[in-house]
């Protein structure tokens, strides 16, 4: 018995060669906006990713306790004469993200801060009504 096998080097080269597919100038998938919530004793903070926006481009509703956030990156039509785009990776369009927390925002109180492409959001809680005892009569 021969307990030798014979391997070509370029069968491993070819192998996943044919088998993925090129690609060719498609369009990026829409980035996720990533976020870190913290909760402190009297509300939460909120960290979200947004490279690349303006600040006017981006919206944050609060209902409840449901935050979105909805952000908008405008595509730079600066290709001058005699210049030809060969590629674009960086995406250009809507972004947006919701999550829900555990107790309601007191909408009235929130502040939205957004420097060097990270948005920050001072959520308060709203204060839970008291139970009140009713004088049966």
């Amino acid at each position: 018995m021969n307990g030798l096998i014979r391997r070509d080097p370029l069968d491993d080269f070819f192998r996943g060669f044919f088998v993925r597919p090129v690609d060719f100038g498609t369009q990026p998938d829409a980035p996720a906006v990533k976020i870190d919530v913290k909760e402190q004793e009297g509300g939460y903070l909120v960290h979200a990713e947004i490279p690349g926006v303006k600040k006017d481009d981006i919206h944050v509703a609060v209902d409840g306790a449901v935050v979105s956030i909805t952000a908008e990156r405008r595509e730079e039509k600066d290709v001058k004469e005699g210049e030809r785009v060969l590629r674009t990776e960086r995406y250009f369009g809507k972004v947006s993200r919701s999550f829900q927390l555990a107790q309601e925002v007191d909408e009235a109180r929130v502040s939205a801060k957004y420097t060097d492409g990270v948005l920050e959001l001072v959520l308060p809680k709203k204060t839970a009504a008291q139970a009140r005892r009713i004088a049966i009569q």
